[in-house]
């Protein structure tokens, strides 16, 4: 039985629910009745339950598709207006002692060169993602006790924000490393880290058990119940998120979804943030050997249908995607994106042909950061570098109390401005600062308050004369 209060990963992911969930949306697929009740809820922006959620996924009527993705977009714009949150992934160490059969870093994998960072070569890692114009990573780790402990982890995160090149700054560092314990996140915590990310991969325990047959990994229930101990440890802002391909693409979006219901019905807030990896070609990795791959139709699908029940939580697609396939998406619901990426060990200082060996997974959009921002900003959308909720302390419920009643945009729209001129300062071509400045003046005008717009353009001319990170 479903039991999204309790902290038991079987009951709060329950199987036959899941189950029930797939038949119920698919005797329904076609019941336009039933999918008008579900739209118009939908429209309220208060989200829906994941078998409401898994109607609309499974609907097969042309007429409520186009309203489905009607409401993804107008959702979007109405919790997160034009602005897309950019970051980069920083990968720390390869070393990993799971054998989980989706990833290069695999214990198994004899061949494929083993790298961790010194402390030293992470402050030239920083210095690289600086000079690009980066103000938020995302750590990345294999697991390993020797290699990568959780006081190699916090080490690293105090030499990040420890460095200052020029005008740049780490200003905000998300984590993405293993399942741990309370006491581990109290820690993380404690090293200011923003939001700890942990992708599922599959809820599908027996699947889960096949693709991770050893390793602390291998344990459903521990991974699984990560989240809540995260939070038990203080952590405010939990990510989460499956990699599509491992298993069938309904069953992970209902089971997501219920995850998402759990946070919130035992935690009291749901997750930040939300990614939508999916698998990639890397060393040994071939993702036509996964049988449950998806089409970029019911990507998008699946990323209109997120939007429309969780309307309050952060989106994220990486560059696993191409520039088509992020530019349609981020219609309909993504409000962050890395830009200029490597997924090396390394990355951002090695030389290019060096490059793939230790890659977690194939880079498919390869654009340069000032490629991506120029590309966003001619598509009508801010590209921000904010971090000010994290700094302010608007986090956890308090984040989602300002979303849900929209008064977020208050102040992420005008960081968002504040940020991007920084960026076009400091960093952009010169092609990229003429539009990014457009942008700015047009926007300026949008801030419905009149007194936070006079001050934003104090702010600006301020940071045109040299000053930096004013937020509000």
């Amino acid at each position: 039985m479903f039991k999204p209060k309790s902290r038991r990963a079987e009951e709060f992911i329950d199987h036959q629910e899941v189950l029930d969930t797939l038949e119920y949306a698919a005797q329904h697929r076609r019941n336009a009745a039933l999918i008008d009740t579900v739209l118009e809820k939908a429209r309220q922006r208060k989200g829906l339950s994941h078998r409401e959620a898994s109607v609309l996924l499974e609907c097969d009527l042309e007429d409520k598709n186009a309203e489905i993705y009607a409401l993804a977009k107008r959702i979007k714009q109405d919790f997160y207006g034009n602005r897309i949150v950019m970051f980069a992934p920083l990968y720390l160490s390869n070393y990993c002692i799971n054998a989980c059969a989706y990833c290069p870093y695999h214990r198994q994998n004899k061949h494929i060169p083993r790298k961790k960072l010194t402390q030293e070569e992470i402050v030239k890692e920083v210095i690289a993602l600086q000079d690009m114009g980066h103000k938020r990573l995302a750590i990345e780790s294999g697991e390993h006790p020797v290699y990568s402990p959780l006081e190699y982890i916090l080490e690293s995160i105090q030499t990040i924000y420890s460095v200052k090149h020029h005008n740049g700054a780490i200003r905000r560092v998300n984590v993405n490393i293993a399942a741990t314990t309370a006491e581990d996140y109290a820690k993380l915590k404690e090293a200011g880290i923003g939001t700890y990310i942990l992708f599922q991969e599959t809820y599908h325990k027996e699947s889960y058990e096949k693709l991770h047959p050893s390793g602390p990994k291998h344990d459903y229930a521990w991974h699984t119940e990560a989240m809540d101990r995260a939070m038990d440890g203080g952590i405010d802002d939990v990510g989460l998120g499956v990699l599509f391909g491992l298993e069938r693409y309904r069953y992970e979006f209902a089971a997501l979804l219920m995850h998402a219901e759990h946070l919130e019905a035992a935690q009291g807030v749901g997750p930040h943030t939300i990614s939508m990896p999916r698998i990639r070609a890397a060393d040994g990795i071939d993702p036509s050997q996964f049988a449950n791959g998806i089409n970029d139709d019911i990507f998008a699908k699946i990323i209109a249908c997120i939007r429309i029940a969780v309307p309050y939580t952060g989106m994220i697609v990486s560059t696993r995607e191409s520039r088509k396939c992020r530019e349609r998406v981020l219609e309909l619901g993504v409000s962050q994106i890395s830009g200029g990426s490597r997924t090396t060990v390394g990355g951002y200082c090695a030389p290019e042909a060096q490059d793939g060996e230790t890659a977690q997974f194939e880079v498919i959009d390869t654009r340069a950061l000032d490629e991506v921002v120029a590309w966003l900003i001619e598509r009508g959308h801010i590209p921000s570098f904010c971090t000010a909720c994290y700094r302010e302390g608007r986090t956890g419920d308090r984040f989602m109390s300002l979303c849900k009643s929209g008064q977020l945009q208050n102040c992420c729209h005008p960081n968002a401005l504040m940020t991007l001129q920084e960026y076009l300062l400091d960093y952009a071509a010169p092609h990229t600062r003429a539009v990014g400045e457009n942008l700015i003046a047009a926007e300026i005008p949008q801030i419905p308050n009149e007194k936070v717009r006079l001050l934003v353009g104090d702010h600006l001319r301020a940071i045109q004369g040299g000053s930096r990170d004013f937020r509000l």
